[in-house]
């Protein structure tokens, strides 16, 4: 959670401007000016890139008390994002200015380690993303990626199209589906439309 003292307090209420997204509604795009930095109250944030056939790679997600590490690194940077952030359900967002922020680092070393903290789990993240990518075989990926979502969730059953799973994990729907069910004939899911039911963890 974030850290909390009077000096982050009352940047919070003075500066912040609170936002409420539904799901699916994108919070940052690609190539736009960070102006403040998201900092995650109620909901989840799916962070991925994007390429230029609207495939996307999931980066990770944020969840309440969180905030956007590639984003503060873009904003106190002065560079444009990198990243695409878009609701992955019902989300309420405390947008900081970046300015109020890199402030919040300067003068409290406490919201300094949280930022350190969030760099060190991002980056495991992204180490992760990387070993899957490079060494697991697309079908462990697509559980992987199922897990995930369903925990992120707190659900087992999942409620996606084949066209999205398949732009997510950088595939095609044809591949993507067969791969669904190969999984369902093992046991690990069941098929529904535009939805998938999580049967058994695949570890």
């Amino acid at each position: 959670m974030f850290p909390v003292n009077e000096n982050i307090r009352n940047s919070f209420a003075e500066y912040g401007l609170r936002k409420r997204y539904k799901e699916g509604d994108v919070i940052l795009d690609v190539d736009s000016y960070i102006r403040s930095i998201p900092l995650v109250t109620k909901g989840t944030v799916r962070v991925t890139r994007t390429d230029e056939e609207g495939r996307e790679l999931l980066l990770y997600y944020i969840r309440p008390g969180e905030t956007c590490i590639m984003s503060l690194t873009d904003g106190l940077h002065n560079d444009r994002s990198k990243i695409k952030a878009a609701a992955e359900e019902e989300t309420e967002i405390l947008f900081l200015p970046i300015e109020k922020t890199a402030e919040l680092i300067k003068g409290n070393p406490e919201w300094l380690d949280y930022i350190l903290n969030l760099y060190h789990m991002r980056f495991e993240e992204l180490l992760d993303i990387i070993n899957s990518i490079a060494f697991k075989k697309l079908d462990q990926r697509l559980i992987d990626f199922i897990e995930k979502k369903c925990e992120v969730s707190e659900s087992t059953t999942l409620y996606i199209t084949h066209e999205s799973l398949a732009n997510q994990l950088g595939s095609s729907r044809v591949v993507i589906s067969r791969l669904l069910k190969q999984l369902e004939e093992q046991g690990f899911i069941k098929l529904g439309r535009n939805k998938i039911t999580l049967c058994n963890k695949s570890s």
